[in-house]
C-alpha cells in the first residue's frame, strides 16, 4: 500500500507492511522509544509490554528504508481485557509516526493496514484509546469516542470504537 502524496506539498513516497522479520519489529520499537519515550516522556518501563511479543505489528518505511511509523493489533486472548472481553473486536495501539513523517498520510495507512489486519483474522470491530489530542484524527477515520476520559501513562485518554 503506497501513502497518499499530495499534489501542493508532495510527500515521500513510503509503503506500510507487517512487520514480520525481528530488523522490522526493532524498527517499529525504535519508533516508539523515539515519540512515546523521547517524545512525550512515557516510562521506557511501561511503553513495552508483555502484548509486544503476541501482537502483530504494522511498520511504515520511506522509500529510502526509513522507519516513519507504526502501530500493533492485538487480537484474541490479548485484546480481551482492552475490548470488553469480546473477541470479535480487535485492539488498534502503539500508533506513533516520527515528527519528521507527520502530515504526510502515514498515520491514516498504518490505521488502515491494521484494520486490514483485523479482517483479516475475522475481527468485527478495532477498538483503541486515543490521547485526547488525536481524537479529531480517529474519527476522521471512523471511530467513535465512548466512555470517560481517563489517564494513560499520565496522558488523557478515550476509548474509541470503528466497525469493520
Amino acid at each position: 500500500m503506497s501513502g497518499p502524496s499530495s499534489a501542493s506539498a508532495p510527500g515521500p513516497s513510503f509503503v506500510t507492511r507487517v512487520a514480520e522479520d525481528p530488523a522490522d519489529r526493532e524498527a517499529c520499537f525504535a519508533v516508539r522509544k523515539e515519540v512515546f519515550v523521547v517524545e512525550q516522556g512515557v516510562p521506557e518501563d511501561i511503553e513495552y509490554d508483555a502484548y509486544d511479543a503476541v501482537a502483530l505489528h504494522v511498520l511504515a518505511v520511506h522509500e529510502d528504508g526509513t522507519p516513519l511509523g507504526t502501530g500493533r493489533l492485538l487480537h484474541g486472548a490479548a485484546a480481551a481485557a482492552k475490548t470488553g472481553g469480546d473477541a470479535a473486536v480487535g485492539s488498534l495501539g502503539r500508533l506513533a509516526v516520527t515528527r519528521r513523517a507527520r502530515g504526510l498520510g502515514v498515520g491514516a495507512a498504518l490505521v488502515r493496514a491494521i484494520e486490514d489486519a483485523a479482517r483479516a483474522r475475522g475481527l468485527t470491530a478495532v477498538d483503541l484509546h486515543a490521547q485526547t489530542h488525536a481524537l479529531g484524527f480517529y474519527e476522521k477515520l471512523g471511530y467513535k469516542a465512548y466512555g470517560p476520559e481517563f489517564p494513560d501513562a499520565g496522558i488523557p485518554h478515550r476509548a474509541m470504537r470503528r466497525t469493520l
